[in-house]
């Protein structure tokens, strides 16, 4: 079997943490709220199954973007914390697909190569300098598959910024189907992660 076609877990931490979300890197569209349609991948295959993870690396929202219409989205910190408790969702995808989701994630149109040995060996790999989401992490295994994520090389404490309410709502929604968390255990969730702002937060979760 081809390795690229090999599958792998993905372990999403933010807006993609909600499968309607998540499927418009696969099968391509334009997630609700946001100002981008993303292409899709070539195999536009769901994925084979999906499962809640909790990260030990730190949560917080940075950086503007376009596509929230600038607005902070998700980042965690690189450095391991087994304090940190961070609520994710993996989903069982191929390496290929995962690729195609890392290029989409970062916005370039260019090939970009994984060392998926290297990077479960040294538990991090720079796979593109300067992006956004350019360090690759691997969090361990399930099930015979590596768990991989993806966040910035840097700890952006300088680029703190609060999230729109659309992206916020979209990581509420697929937290609520994912680890069927209460109104109450959201707000403690999010309450002093860095960058929201509780005014925000509360108007957001009182939607659900």
């Amino acid at each position: 079997m081809d390795e690229l076609s090999t599958h792998i877990w993905y372990a999403s931490y933010g807006s993609n943490i909600s499968i309607e979300r998540f499927k418009c890197y696969i099968q391509g569209g334009k997630p609700e709220g946001a100002t981008r349609t993303y292409q899709g991948c070539i195999d536009q295959k769901p994925p084979i199954d999906q499962q809640p993870i909790l990260i030990p690396h730190e949560l917080y929202f940075a950086k503007s973007a376009g596509v929230w219409n600038g607005g902070g989205v998700c980042f965690i910190n690189p450095e391991k914390n087994n304090k940190a408790k961070t609520l994710g969702n993996m989903y069982l995808i191929t390496r290929q697909q995962f690729l195609e989701v890392v290029q989409q994630e970062n916005n370039t149109h260019e090939p970009i190569k994984i060392d998926f040995n290297r990077t479960q060996k040294e538990e991090s790999l720079i796979v593109r300098e300067n992006s956004w989401y350019g360090n690759l992490l691997y969090l361990g295994e399930e099930g015979d598959a590596p768990i991989f994520t993806f966040t910035n090389e840097k700890y952006l404490v300088n680029g703190i910024n609060s999230p729109n309410q659309h992206y916020l709502g979209t990581i509420i929604k697929g937290l609520i189907a994912t680890h069927q968390l209460s109104i109450s255990q959201l707000e403690d969730y999010f309450v002093y992660k860095k960058g929201i702002k509780k005014a925000m937060l509360t108007e957001v979760i009182n939607q659900f």
